[in-house]
């Protein structure tokens, strides 16, 4: 299964859910899809979805799927890859009045440099990265969290 999730602000992502909802109408894209459309206006025709799911759901539906296509944000991303799944990243673009600016893109650029993730510049390329996504063997998150941490204490030791 493929899990959407388009976030839970006020921004519309209007443009991936009808590239994918498209992409199915063609047979490009045969997997189950379930998507969580936010505030999006567009409704899917060819997939079930829901405006929003509540915490505990969403992390089942992360559990249950084997691609999170998502837009550009670091929790999503991040939390998907520690669970073990491929991650398909789309940035929501200011040009399309998805998001103020475009610091989606640098987020999602950075994370296709570290190989963590499949990112997907065009929608109309929504097809060709699920295919893509499904050959990337599974990608491991090393958290530097600790380092961090030992860092701080190191340096509060020596004070």
């Amino acid at each position: 299964m493929i899990f959407i999730t388009v976030g839970s602000r006020s921004f519309q992502f209007n443009r991936l859910l009808y590239a994918i909802d498209n992409a199915r109408e063609k047979g490009e894209i045969i997997d189950t899809v379930f998507a969580q459309i936010g505030s999006s206006e567009y409704k899917p025709k060819n997939f079930e979805y829901v405006d929003f799911l509540n915490h505990d759901d969403f992390i089942k539906k992360i559990n249950q799927c084997e691609i999170v296509i998502t837009h550009g944000v670091t929790g999503v991303i991040v939390n998907s890859i520690k669970m073990g799944k491929k991650v398909i990243a789309v940035p929501r673009l200011a040009k399309y009045h998805e998001v103020v600016d475009d610091h989606q893109l640098q987020l999602v650029r950075e994370f296709e440099k570290m190989g963590m993730i499949t990112a997907c510049y065009d929608e109309k390329d929504i097809a060709q990265c699920v295919n893509e996504a499904k050959l990337i063997e599974e990608v491991s998150y090393a958290s530097n969290t600790d380092s961090i941490l030992d860092s701080i204490r190191e340096f509060i030791h020596r004070m």
